[in-house]
């Protein structure tokens, strides 16, 4: 429900916009604000699991959700349009991180990999219906039935949640720091929010400017709160752990860029083409194809290359797909623009399927509840991050006219697709062995835990029946 809802409302952003009477660049601020609400309460799931049980706040946070929906159907107006999905985000915040959080908790760790894979192909069906989905019936009834179907489908998620979901609760429930939940919150909000509308012409840059600096500054007093809180909201200690600090940097990298792609490519093919939400929906639903394809491979290709390897090819394939996605026109035959989204789908979703097993490679399960929470805000904030960039760009680039032009979508490609492609430092200057006890990459099977990094281990056999050297001596495999 979540998934096909993100993906819809994609796909139907100028439908909305021309009926609430706005532009569709404008309607980001729909996008950013369902992103900001997922990084202002998902730091809280955990720590609402552990009070009144996973069970309960799973199925809290799913009727949350279809009252957004709701909210968001009846919207007249932009401001109206924007707080539902604010709304829709609270109920967001809840559903998806308590799952990953109870799924890291009951999950051994060498089969943390093909469970991360096996939780994430139901999500992908709603990217696979979301576009043809949307676009069928934004083009051929009405946008607003594109919540409302949420309606039923949340209904029965909160009968089997009560049947299947386990009601999970933590001996150890920790006190929320509210400090910490409002600056964070400040933070998160200045800097997304700011960066959203300072390139709006309908208010004057200054108040962006106003809002990031607001944001920045509570972000910094959130570090240095932190630091001295006996139990942080967000726990900064995590990035003491190098696999953990390396996968965050390059997954926010890479997301900054790849979130603007689902934003940003319908409104290539709807504003710029000429092609109906049906058909753009049925174009644009290619990457989730090619992202379902991998899911079924994933483990074996890491078992094969290691998580450095997977990563750091994944994302400068990944994020040069992403900048070549600029150089389409409207002559750009229909079929390659559909291979390229193929393609693309297939490496990034190898990239996340792997960046998300690393996260939790060295982290115990005593600290599985504040890393899903620290992961996720900082998944949502790049994601936020990547829409207001990519809107900035079409904004600051539309001719006086208000007509965004093809120029438009080739620097806002390009750019994006430039920050995905830095994704991959990151990951290359990890040891060779980073992760393999979760990974199974059969060169480096041992892995040292004195210091949260993962170290080579003895040698051990390869399929060619010769020792492996350590990774001192060896050469990337």
């Amino acid at each position: 429900m979540e998934q096909i809802d993100s993906t819809v409302i994609a796909t139907a952003l100028p439908a909305i916009a021309t009926d609430i009477g706005t532009r569709p660049v404008a309607l980001k601020l729909a996008l950013t604000a369902y992103l900001v609400s997922l990084a202002i309460f998902i730091p809280i799931s955990g720590w609402m699991a552990d009070r009144i049980g996973s069970r309960n706040i799973f199925r809290i946070a799913i009727g949350v959700f279809i009252l957004g929906s709701l909210s968001c159907a009846i919207s007249s107006s932009l401001g109206q349009f924007v707080g539902a999905r604010f709304l829709q985000g609270m109920g967001g915040a809840m559903m998806t991180p308590v799952a990953r959080l109870i799924l890291v908790r009951t999950t051994p760790k060498d089969r943390l990999v093909d469970a991360m894979a096996l939780l994430t192909i139901p999500a992908l069906i709603g990217p696979f219906l979301g576009p043809p989905l949307g676009g069928f019936i934004t083009t051929y009834f009405s946008w607003h039935w594109i919540f409302l179907i949420n309606l039923p489908i949340g209904l029965a998620g909160i009968l089997l949640a009560g049947i299947f979901v386990p009601d999970m609760r933590s001996e150890d429930r920790k006190p929320i720091d509210r400090t910490g939940f409002a600056f964070a919150a400040l933070a998160a909000s200045g800097v997304i929010f700011g960066l959203s509308v300072i390139s709006l012409p309908a208010l004057p840059p200054l108040y962006g400017i106003a809002a990031v600096l607001a944001g920045l500054v509570a972000a910094l007093l959130y570090i240095r709160h932190a630091l001295a809180a006996p139990a942080p909201l967000l726990d900064l200690s995590l990035f003491a752990i190098r696999s953990y600090r390396s996968s965050v940097l390059g997954m926010s990298l890479f997301r900054v860029g790849s979130g603007a792609v689902p934003f940003l490519m319908p409104l290539l093919l709807q504003l710029v083409f000429g092609y109906t939400p049906f058909q753009s929906g049925l174009i644009t639903f290619m990457g989730a194809v090619g992202a379902l394809m991998v899911k079924f491979v994933a483990p074996a290709i890491l078992r094969r290359t290691g998580f450095r390897g997977a990563l750091s090819v994944t994302a400068v394939v990944g994020g040069a797909l992403i900048a070549i996605a600029g150089f389409f026109t409207e002559t750009t035959p229909v079929p390659v623009i559909l291979f390229t989204l193929l393609v693309g789908g297939i490496f990034r979703s190898l990239f996340f399927t792997a960046g998300n097993a690393l996260i939790f490679a060295d982290i115990d399960s005593a600290r599985a509840a504040p890393a899903t929470a620290t992961t996720s805000v900082l998944q949502q904030v790049s994601i936020a991050l990547g829409v207001a960039l990519g809107g900035a760009i079409l904004e600051l680039s539309t001719g006086a006219d208000g007509i965004v032009t093809q120029t438009s979508f080739l620097i806002a490609f390009l750019t994006i697709g430039g920050l995905s492609i830095a994704a991959a430092i990151p990951f290359l200057l990890l040891p060779k062995s980073t992760g393999a006890a979760v990974s199974g990459h059969r060169k480096y099977l041992h892995v040292g835990r004195d210091d949260g990094n993962t170290r080579p281990g003895p040698a051990v056999a390869t399929s060619s029946g010769r020792d492996a050297p350590n990774d001192d001596q060896s050469r990337s495999s």
